[in-house]
């Protein structure tokens, strides 16, 4: 069975570091189940931004906005496609009409 992530909030976060400074790291790891490199990582982010730093990082994408990323890559590799084939296309004449003594403007 897989521990599901927990997600807290700036401001649990900084409960967490001042019941650490209080405690100490080890205590207040075993109380809530965390790792020490959790709260070490936690409290260097707010040491260098404040409680800023200790906003989440991740950001939910717009299901639309993923559907049009997907299909703008789609339509570039179909560009890079076509672009390929061209190249290959003209330098295939190229050597027709090299070989045939074919001279084109």
């Amino acid at each position: 069975m897989t521990k599901q992530r927990r997600q807290f909030t700036p401001e649990e976060k900084h409960s967490i570091l001042q019941e650490a400074e209080r405690l100490g790291h080890t205590e207040t790891c075993r109380k809530y189940s965390l790792s020490s490199s959790l709260i070490y990582n936690w409290r260097r982010k707010y040491l260098a931004k404040g409680k800023e730093g200790l906003k989440s990082e991740y950001r939910r994408v717009d299901p639309q906005v993923r559907l049009l990323e997907e299909e703008n890559a789609k339509l570039k590799r179909i560009i890079g496609n076509q672009a390929l084939e061209l190249e290959f296309k003209t330098e295939l004449l190229k050597k027709s009409d090299a070989h045939y003594h074919i001279e084109r403007k």
